[in-house]
């Protein structure tokens, strides 16, 4: 671990295995961080924040930002085959959103942006309440202590968009990795502490076993903001145990995304959607896992994502052509064959997949399973799965499409296919989402935000209105020179 400048193991000595959940097969040890460990690493980042020209020091911040991104660039094949074996993500997909695409952009953007953000907003010179001539300034400041809490599916992705925003406003951070993929963080930690200048304290790196170490981050009133991206669940217990000290939140939750198919969209470009549920196993936060198809074309439709799940390649996540790694933990897979023995349960027709691959003996696998014949009130059409579940459900026209996709408490992503990109548009406008993806393409970018409404969470990531997130605004004046 990373604590106060200095890589140590925990303070009782103990570890915990990381998995590869391709194999089953034990990794290595991880320390095994205790809530003393915790208060240290806390304690380190208050110091820093309030004893040192971190939070006022612009130029060090983004010198130690560009220096991690080169640390982290001469270490990119390390990081690949790390998160490769402790994730289960197939390769394929670190050449995207698990490796290459946060990495050339995430710390990159936020050290530019320190140069063009208003940190300093001047208002007119007016009179004040007693009639006197008056000088205003808005200031925008960092927060202080941020306590980051990363999830196991795109961890490496997840944690260094939140280090870039929060360090550059500033900030400085304890960030608690996923105990199922630790490495990617102590990786990083290590690269901070060795070819860096970030002075001690500014960030640490903690791998607790047990998740509700934590907590100690929402319940320590020396840390200002919570900074989680995970289930929606937790996020409403990080909100409960947070409002005792009112912390600041940025919570980035769960989805139950939604491809909205028009009746004059081009079917097959379309149905390839569906292969998104198999991405990384379904293991995304903003994966559309339901597919809206007109009643018009829904045969049509069902059979055209047949064909293209058919295709997918699943199995060892270390070779080219693999599409499909496993879940995450046994605890993962279960979870997911239970969503899907309620789904036959409640009716829906299982029209492929649905277990366990025969030819597979090891690793946390399920197969690529679509549904069809679904209504939209179902568990398996309301809940997020998390796992390669695609339900399948008819509308009659533009506006039944909205409401269906509307009809959920999640709000993450969605995405809509027409061959009018003005009709796309027009029903972008009324689904409630914080991210749409229209007629194929990907709303992805460091300088773009992303967040949800609803239970999909609180907040933005990236861009400008990441930035917002992690500042507070004082406003400030004074008198005019007569």
């Amino acid at each position: 671990m990373l604590i106060d400048g200095a890589l140590v193991d925990a303070d009782s000595g103990k570890t915990f295995a990381n998995i590869n959940p391709a194999t089953e097969e034990h990794l290595g040890e991880v320390a095994d961080a205790s809530t003393a460990d915790m208060h240290r690493a806390i304690d380190a980042a208050r110091r820093a924040f309030d004893e040192t020209s971190w939070s006022t020091d612009r130029a060090l911040r983004q010198r130690c930002l560009l220096q991690l991104q080169e640390a982290l660039e001469a270490e990119r094949e390390e990081l690949r085959e790390q998160l490769i074996l402790e994730t289960g993500c197939p390769r394929m997909l670190t050449f995207g959103p698990q490796l290459d695409a946060p990495l050339n952009e995430a710390l990159r953007y936020p050290a530019k942006l320190i140069d063009e953000y208003a940190w300093e907003t001047e208002l007119p010179d007016a009179l004040d309440m007693l009639g006197s001539p008056t000088i205003r300034r808005v200031w925008k400041e960092p927060v202080g202590v941020v306590g980051a809490i990363v999830p196991w599916n795109f961890p490496f992705e997840v944690t260094i968009n939140k280090l870039g925003q929060a360090l550059a406003t500033g900030n400085t951070v304890v960030l608690k990795a996923a105990p199922d993929t630790p490495w990617n963080a102590t990786l990083l930690g290590r690269l901070i502490a060795e070819r860096t200048d970030f002075p001690a304290g500014v960030v640490n790196v903690v791998t607790p076993a047990d998740h509700l170490v934590g907590e100690e981050l929402t319940l320590s009133p020396k840390v200002d903001l919570i900074s989680f991206t995970g289930s929606t669940a937790v996020g409403k217990r990080i909100m409960e145990k947070g409002a005792a000290t009112l912390k600041r939140l940025f919570l980035e939750l769960g989805g139950k995304s939604a491809t909205i198919v028009l009746d004059d969209a081009d079917l097959g470009s379309a149905a390839m959607m569906g292969l998104a549920v198999c991405t990384h196993a379904g293991q995304g936060c903003a994966i559309p896992s339901r597919m809206l198809l007109p009643r018009s074309r829904y045969d049509e439709g069902v059979e055209l994502i047949k064909g293209a799940m058919a295709a997918v390649t699943y199995g060892d996540p270390q070779r080219d052509d693999v599409l499909m790694g496993p879940q995450i933990s046994a605890k993962q897979r279960e979870r997911v064959l239970g969503y899907i023995e309620k789904g036959v349960a409640e009716g829906a027709t299982l029209a492929m997949g649905g277990g366990r691959p025969k030819d597979l003996d090891k690793g946390f696998f399920v197969e690529p399973t679509l549904f069809v014949d679904v209504d939209n009130s179902m568990t398996i059409a309301q809940e997020e799965i998390f796992g390669p579940v695609l339900v399948v459900i008819p509308f009659d026209d533009d506006d039944d499409a909205v409401r269906i996709a509307n009809d959920s408490v999640y709000g993450l992503g969605g995405a809509i296919f027409s061959g009018s990109p003005e009709r796309s548009r027009a029903v972008a406008a009324r689904v409630r989402t914080g991210t749409l993806n229209l007629d194929g393409a990907a709303a992805y970018f460091a300088d773009l935000p992303f967040g949800g409404f609803k239970s999909s969470g609180i907040g933005r990531q990236n861009g400008v209105a990441g930035f917002d997130q992690y500042v507070e605004t004082k406003s400030v004046a004074w008198p005019a020179p007569k």
